[in-house]
């Protein structure tokens, strides 16, 4: 008997991204390079559609809402890549990344988009462990007996 192989073939998704904005967007380790351009409100995520790269429907809903903020929700294009980090990371960047994009390309949204506080960078992380504890505030059991 001999086995065969099959080749799996993946496309590399090709779009025209030209004349579109470019934006760093980043929460915790994650980083999303973000290209906005006119277009009928597709939204890729490294080469996948996002609806395929993040299953959890907070996650979808979150990177929606630049867009529904706006009320613009089928009027941009989106291609990111999107690196480190969690999935929620990652959806995190991806929105700060899209939202300093729309303000490249209309600047009279930074005042709606700042209300529901989409430019700003979270900088919230993760405590680093503290030494004579179990983790950064979690402290060993006591004992008195």
């Amino acid at each position: 008997m001999v086995a065969t192989e099959t080749k799996i073939k993946i496309t590399k998704l090709k779009l025209d991204f030209k004349d579109s904005k470019y934006a760093t967007g980043r929460r915790k380790k994650s980083i999303a390079k973000v290209w906005l351009k006119k277009g009928s409100g597709k939204i890729y995520v490294n080469g996948k559609d996002f609806q395929n790269y993040f299953s959890n429907d907070s996650h979808k809903m979150q990177i929606t809402r630049p867009f529904e903020i706006i009320q613009r929700s089928t009027e941009y294009d989106v291609k990111s890549n999107v690196s480190g980090g969690g999935h929620t990371g990652q959806a995190g960047a991806l929105v700060h990344g899209i939202s300093k994009a729309l303000l490249l390309i209309d600047s009279e949204l930074k005042s709606t988009l700042r209300n529901e506080k989409l430019t700003t960078r979270d900088s919230r992380a993760v405590e680093r462990k503290k030494p004579g504890r179990k983790k950064a505030r979690r402290s060993y059991q006591f004992s008195k007996r």
